[in-house]
């Protein structure tokens, strides 16, 4: 893919923003592959720090924290871990965020309000790739897209985004539920 200037400029505006962006508290809705709807609070807390509480009935519970990305099935009992550096989500919550070198912009697109970047690994596309949707203007994350290495895509939209807060590190240790969170009977 070949940039423009003003393809340029908007990544450059987009690296800033999400170099900025130090964490983040919000409501997320999650459209899983298969089509089934999730609900929750998510955290993150760059770099390298997430949690993706989901409320009840899910018994999903997604981390990210020491440089792997666990998923957690409370109905099968089952744990994933996959190393953070493998997964798409990896590239937003990097210490720098950087878009070009070892991460390749594919695509962007404009619409009127919205700034739409997908991204990939350089070394590794096959991976998966992270689409990130920006309002505009002002320039801020509002949903993502995660294509897996499986061809298979989650789209995660964040409502009432508080940015800059400062969490509890517990949070990020799938231990930890959060006061005030539902919790899940299973």
């Amino acid at each position: 893919m070949t940039l423009t200037p003003q393809d340029q400029a908007d990544i450059a505006r987009v690296e800033t923003y999400l170099n900025g962006l130090k964490s983040l508290k919000a409501h997320f809705l999650q459209v899983a592959p298969d089509g089934g709807l999730s609900e929750g609070t998510a955290w993150m807390e760059r770099p390298g720090r997430l949690r993706f509480q989901y409320d009840p009935p899910s018994p999903f519970l997604l981390l990210a924290s020491s440089g792997v990305l666990t998923f957690r099935d409370a109905s099968l009992q089952q744990t994933s871990n996959i190393p953070l550096s493998r997964t798409p989500l990896g590239i937003l919550l990097a210490e720098h965020v950087s878009l070009s070198g070892a991460v390749t912009v594919t695509g962007i697109q404009r619409q009127p309000g919205q700034l739409q970047l997908t991204v990939t690994r350089t070394a590794s596309p096959g991976d998966g790739s992270l689409t990130l949707i920006f309002s505009d203007p002002p320039l801020a994350l509002r949903q993502w897209t995660v294509l897996d290495a499986q061809r298979r895509e989650t789209r995660v939209t964040l409502y009432n985004v508080q940015t800059g807060g400062t969490y509890d590190q517990r949070l990020f240790d799938q231990i930890v539920i959060p006061a005030g969170t539902p919790q899940n009977p299973h």
